[in-house]
């Protein structure tokens, strides 16, 4: 026994077994991570779980001990993670092809449940973003085929964003994640033929909506107009009433104004003589209403 512990081969192979039995033994759970301990294909305990408003240093994590050689510990990031999506084909309800890019942030709030979902080897975090992508394209597929291409450009993009958070957190709750977010970055008309038919599309539906609008303006403009002149000629005809001389007096000033005033720069006059007769009717005024 002495020459053995004498030996430094065996000293060696002795802390070296150590080494891996203690490794086998205790392991260091950051507060970034979730720990999963696996025996014998089982989850069995699950450290440094997730709760909303934790404080660090209160969490769980740090030094956790398991039984060597027969437990795993599986990995699941705790933080707030991302699924992209990039030129997902949607076609739009007026039969526009769209190519979009989107984006989800989601959190692991479940990990046990998560392991269920994609099974307890390594990689677990990677399979359940990868069944995510999944199913967010189909999420935005869904809800973008219910709408126009217009409707991305208009205050109901906020509403779209609601419904496809709402419509994935339903389809992902199996995978123990809480959706935290969803985004579309950009949707583009594809280039070519359907991107420059669907521009002269817009332009004359645009024209039209100008069209219309014009119609509309001037059928008002016509009424207003009407009203107006229906509504002068009611208040010359009761001016008439209540004194016909000062009425002609009146009407005579402005034809004389019009007549006779010099021109401006705006409206210059051309240099016109007229020759009336002294009895002209239209003179009756500088006579004193023609008494």
């Amino acid at each position: 026994m002495t020459n053995w512990l004498r030996n430094p081969v065996s000293l060696g192979i002795a802390a070296l077994l150590l080494v891996i039995l203690l490794a086998s033994t205790v392991a260091i759970v950051p507060e970034t991570r979730q720990a999963v301990i696996v025996r014998l294909e089982q989850p069995r305990v699950l450290v440094n779980r997730y709760h909303p408003g934790e404080a660090l240093g209160q969490t769980g994590a740090g030094l956790i001990a398991r039984v060597p050689f027969f437990d795993n510990i599986v990995w699941l990031d705790k933080r707030v993670l991302d699924v992209d999506l990039n030129n997902i084909s949607v076609l739009s309800t007026d039969q526009r092809p769209l190519e979009v890019d989107a984006y989800a942030r989601y959190r692991i709030v479940d990990p046990m449940r998560a392991l269920q979902a994609v099974g307890l080897s390594s990689g677990a975090e990677e399979r359940v973003t990868a069944a995510l992508e999944q199913l967010f394209g189909s999420a935005l597929r869904n809800e973008l085929g219910k709408r126009e291409f217009a409707a991305l450009l208009s205050p109901e993009r906020g509403q779209m964003m609601d419904n496809i958070q709402s419509r994935l957190q339903q389809i992902a709750a199996p995978y123990g994640v809480q959706i935290i977010d969803v985004r579309i970055k950009h949707a583009d008309l594809p280039t070519g033929t359907a991107l420059n038919s669907a521009i002269e599309r817009m332009k004359n539906a645009r024209l039209q909506q100008a069209q219309v609008i014009r119609s509309q303006g001037m059928k008002e403009a016509k009424i207003i107009t009407a009203d107006a002149e229906a509504q002068a000629a009611q208040i010359y005809a009761a001016a008439f009433n209540k004194d016909p001389a000062f009425y002609d007096f009146y009407r005579a000033m402005q034809s004389y104004r019009q007549t006779f005033a010099p021109g401006t720069k705006d409206q210059p006059r051309g240099d016109t003589n007229l020759i009336l007769t002294p009895d002209n009717s239209y003179l009756k005024q500088f006579e004193g209403g023609g008494k």
